[in-house]
């Protein structure tokens, strides 16, 4: 899957959920990021604060779900690996968050998870 660049309508549908994420209103800030990926499944952005409402949210096991659609479509995003291996701790999944984790490790020593 290839990360795609967010229509005008997708912009506008995330950054409104962004100001609901900012207040913490996470239920009406799911719905929003949801509607974002269902239109334009290409968008990390979108993936990834979904995974971060998600994990907020205490709704881990699709959190884990997002996070691992953000990482496909940006396998070399530091904060992506960094936010997977969160969600898997907060689900007691340590061997895969010892996994995401050492990406992130990786990439912040200016390393790359997957080539270009």
């Amino acid at each position: 899957m290839i990360e795609s660049q967010p229509s005008a309508e997708v912009e506008s549908i995330f950054d409104e959920a962004s100001g609901h994420v900012a207040i913490g209103e996470l239920d009406e800030a799911i719905s929003l990021l949801r509607k974002c990926v269902e239109l334009q499944p290409g968008f990390f952005d979108g993936w990834h604060a979904l995974g971060m409402a998600l994990l907020k949210n205490e709704q881990v096991t699709e959190a884990i779900g997002a996070g691992l659609m953000a990482t496909t479509l940006k396998p070399n995003d530091l904060l992506a690996w960094t936010a997977l291996s969160q969600m898997y701790v907060r689900n007691k999944q340590i061997a895969e968050a010892e996994d995401a984790k050492s990406k992130a490790r990786i990439l912040s020593l200016g390393g790359k998870v997957v080539k270009d």
